[in-house]
């Protein structure tokens, strides 16, 4: 591609005049768009609506933003991309950004990096250098482009070396939500991010392997390579709770993609509808039976019981005639229906169709020749209703849930075989609701209520689902993402060291049978960035006790980064983790004070009495207020710059079993970026003492 810069002699000048270049083209863009006349365009105004709403979102996917590059490296190809032989053909060069920019010819001033001839500038080596003679990297301060790194991947003479921009990108201080990470890709990640649309794929990534950044990234390269069919199948991303949505919610958005939808499991299975609305909890061990994928078998047991094996005949009135379907037909119809195990809704349908049909056979053989429309008329038959309702009621989803869980005569009938007496003892309400308004759902309790729904309706499907922290999910709640991928692919995403669940899923080919996608690829990441190495190699001592299957994670980070153990007399705990926030505050970027739940209150005390202002999870960060205040069950997935981590044993105590205090306390562990101070009074775990 041929430079739209000045030839300065500077090569810095000349990479500074052509992002002034492409800038102006990227405005001449958006204002292409904004003058676009849509007036007399559409045929009808839900056309125009529609039209509209595309172009809004076109002129917001092309906004400069200031303090995003616009593109952050470049490629110099020895030849011509997809020229068949070398001779003849002239190597060309591009600059490799979050999006598209073309000049007024429509020559390319920046390839996006999804691109196919982009995908060297993350794959390339000097041992397959694919063609690049030249790979540049660039670093920007504040927005601006202030250095550049350069790699001559098809020079033998020169050695291979480490990027230093690469470097200083992946440990700049953050602070707000979640960046993306196009300039740090690393080639394991971008096979997993390039990999097709037609299958599933799950991946196992240790702290700090940017598992999450992966997922993300892959949606927005499937959104790329197939825009089109995801327009109308839809996108969605799943993550554990809502602090972790706002803390990722920027990264989509910052390479172009608006229409991507972001929800939790629960608000996937909430129906304010139907009255389903959490209002209660569950113990673990109910919560733990709940999500068990046992009480599918249970719902469909309960929501067919609901089927009355016809005793009399249906009998059709028309004109002067009548036409009669004897129960023992009905009964084989019925039969047919339930042998098929078709949705029960659409089972429902189906029965006054083939109850008219009977009758249309029996005219037939009278010598009529009815039509369609005598069929449609007889399942419209008064009579006919009658005998479905009879036969096959409408059954509300939420009531059925609600029978099962107050009802214990309800339940034995339909978990005979499936759950033991002690077993449901534990599922059943101790105080039953009176009706689905009132009843106290548990989170489980909305996910047994969208199985039934399930069983009643399908569910629809989108055409893509990334599913985020899957270790935490229980079976049922699988399940339950997998209904709206069921014709789609997803992307998995998760760590089965990080289980803080009691129903945490033991291994990912059991997770992905649930999910219903059985025999999907499995990629392990266990190469972190983020995570300092002696951070890292602290943290993977409690891997032999809570995950001993997984490979320990190596780091590569040339910085150990700041990282220190301080044991205290329990009686100066407060005073010395309010003293290690004032030193981590020293430092530039966000700072994370993370403590066990029911430390929290004193926690926020003492730093209020400090004059240390601090934020929840979710709030986002500033200049002005850089420390979170963060419970240890609501660490999951974030990550600061600085960590002060307060009484490790308040944290595993904090847990009904010890691994899985023992996890949690391995999350927590691991949300550092540069540096990881422990505060403790009370005795480490075995562990972390030696």
């Amino acid at each position: 591609m041929p430079s739209h810069a000045p030839d300065h002699s500077d090569p810095l000048a000349r990479e500074r005049a052509h992002l002034t270049a492409s800038r102006a083209a990227l405005r001449v863009m958006r204002a292409d768009v904004e003058a676009l006349d849509l007036r007399d365009v559409a045929a009808n105004w839900v056309n125009a609506e529609a039209l509209h709403h595309q172009v809004s979102e076109r002129i917001k996917a092309l906004a400069d933003l200031a303090d995003t590059p616009l593109f952050f490296g470049r490629l110099d190809y020895l030849h011509a991309p997809g020229a068949e032989t070398a001779e003849g053909a002239e190597g060309e060069r591009f600059y490799i950004g979050r999006r598209h920019v073309h000049d007024a010819d429509g020559d390319p001033m920046v390839i996006d990096w999804r691109a196919p001839v982009s995908q060297p500038f993350y794959q390339a080596s000097k041992k397959a250098p694919m063609d690049v003679g030249l790979r540049r990297r660039f670093g920007y301060t504040g927005g601006e482009l202030t250095a550049y790194e350069d790699e001559r991947l098809s020079d033998p003479t020169e050695d291979e070396q480490t990027s230093k921009l690469l470097q200083s990108e992946i440990e700049r201080p953050r602070v707000g939500p979640m960046r993306d990470i196009v300039a740090t890709i690393q080639p394991e990640q971008d096979e997993i991010v390039r990999q097709g649309i037609g299958g599933t794929i799950c991946v196992q990534g240790a702290p700090g392997t940017g598992k999450t950044a992966v997922g993300l990234h892959r949606v927005a390269y499937l959104l790329y390579a197939h825009r089109e069919r995801l327009a109308r199948s839809g996108t969605l991303v799943i993550g554990p709770n809502r602090s972790f949505l706002h803390y990722i919610e920027q990264v989509l958005p910052a390479l172009g993609e608006l229409q991507v939808a972001q929800a939790t499991v629960e608000d996937l299975v909430t129906r304010p509808s139907l009255g389903a609305v959490t209002r209660g909890t569950d113990s673990a061990d109910a919560a733990r039976i709940k999500g068990d994928a046992r009480l599918a078998e249970v719902l469909r047991r309960a929501l067919r019981s609901y089927v009355t094996r016809p005793t009399e005949p249906c009998v059709v009135v028309r004109g002067s005639r009548r036409w009669r379907v004897p129960a023992y037909e009905l009964e084989e119809i019925v039969e047919e229906l339930l042998t098929r195990d078709i949705r029960y809704g659409a089972a429902r349908e189906a029965l006054p169709r083939r109850i008219a049909h009977a009758v249309l056979v029996r005219m037939e053989q009278s010598g009529e020749a009815p039509d369609d429309r005598v069929q449609d008329a007889v399942a419209r038959n008064p009579a006919v209703k009658a005998a479905v309702k009879a036969i096959w009621p409408p059954v509300d989803p939420a009531k059925l849930v609600l029978r099962l869980l107050s009802d214990a005569d309800f339940l034995a009938e339909h978990a005979d075989g499936v759950l033991d007496a002690d077993d449901q003892k534990t599922v059943l309400w101790a105080k039953p609701g009176r009706g689905v308004k009132s009843a106290k759902w548990s989170p489980a309790d909305l996910v047994l209520i969208d199985e039934a729904a399930d069983l009643i309706e399908r569910t629809s499907s989108l055409g893509h689902v990334v599913l985020d922290e899957a270790q935490d999910l229980s079976p049922m709640q699988y399940r339950a993402v997998g209904r709206r991928c069921s014709t789609g692919s997803a992307t998995v995403l998760g760590d089965i060291a990080q289980g803080t669940t009691p129903w945490a899923t033991a291994s990912w080919e059991e997770a992905l049978t649930h999910l219903g996608k059985e025999g999907a690829g499995i990629e392990e990441l266990t190469q972190g960035f983020r995570v300092p190495r002696e951070v890292i190699a602290y943290a993977s001592r409690l891997l032999p006790a809570i995950a001993p299957g997984l490979s320990e994670a190596t780091s590569i980070r040339e910085a150990a980064g700041d990282f220190s153990v301080r044991a205290v007399d329990p009686a100066d705990l407060d005073a010395a983790v309010i003293a290690a926030c004032h030193e981590a505050l020293a430092h530039e970027g966000s700072i994370g004070l993370i403590a066990a739940d029911a430390r929290i209150p004193a926690l926020a005390q003492a730093l209020d009495a400090a004059g240390l202002t601090h934020l929840t999870p979710g709030e986002e960060t500033s200049a002005e207020s850089r420390l979170t205040l963060v419970p240890a069950t609501l660490a999951k997935g974030l990550e600061y710059d600085y960590v002060v981590l307060d009484e490790l044993a308040a944290v595993v105590d904090g847990e009904p079993d010890e691994r899985t205090g023992l996890r949690r306390l391995y999350v927590a562990l691991t949300r550092a970026v540069s540096g990881l101070t422990v505060i403790h009074g009370a005795p480490l775990p075995e562990r972390l003492a030696t």
